[in-house]
């Protein structure tokens, strides 16, 4: 069996990104909703391996849907810890930011594209940009949930958590401001080095004659 899905310690305290999002919600969001995310994702696993060994598919669809939401916020909110830092904010620069101007016109374009993504998103989900294996270019897109309406072949370099539970603590209904505050700590050297990554990483992975 497989080594169990653990909960990633995160790279700062609780309280070092305030005043844009508090200790109270990271402490929340951390300890509690990427826990659940963890266990559910181990539990999936046990119930498809329990499954297969018993013959017993039957329910295979639901437990394979259980595994994506599940292994998917798990996912999400470990590269969304990266991508934040006490030191944050600012704007992109070398390679990354060259790559986002030659596909979103500027940066301010590309700002403005996400942002709108993030309050754009009807219910629960994510503003995600990620580098596109195929076109060999950043691309953004709105995730729904934790794992629909994402493209196969796609990287995350940089993702926004607009669940309510990310925010609304700090920030009631309005999620404007919670974005806003979120471009304050973008830890853009975390986002560079996912960038480096994905480009060497997938380079011709993905091909189409």
């Amino acid at each position: 069996m497989p080594t169990p899905y653990t909960l990633p310690e995160l790279p700062y305290d609780y309280a070092a990104l305030e005043p844009h999002i508090s200790a109270t919600i990271m402490e929340l969001h951390h300890s509690k909703h990427h826990q659940a995310y963890v266990t559910g994702a181990n539990t999936a696993l046990e119930q498809l391996a329990a499954a297969r060994e018993a013959g017993d598919l039957a329910n295979v669809n639901k437990l394979e849907k259980d595994l994506a939401f599940n292994l998917g916020g798990h996912i999400n909110h470990s590269v969304f810890w990266q991508n934040m830092s006490p030191n944050g904010g600012g704007a992109p620069e070398g390679e990354l930011a060259a790559s986002l101007e030659d596909s979103f016109g500027s940066i301010d374009a590309f700002r403005a594209h996400f942002t709108a993504t993030a309050l754009g998103v009807q219910g629960s989900g994510w503003s995600v940009l990620a580098w596109d294996s195929l076109g060999a270019r950043p691309v953004i897109f709105q995730l729904f949930d934790q794992q629909g309406n994402a493209p196969l072949g796609v990287t995350p370099l940089l993702q926004l958590d607009v669940w309510e539970h990310a925010y609304y603590l700090d920030y009631r209904n309005v999620r404007a401001d919670y974005v806003k505050a979120f471009w304050e700590i973008v830890n853009w050297a975390d986002v560079q080095q996912r960038f480096e990554k994905a480009r060497a990483a997938t380079q011709g992975l993905i091909s189409v004659p």
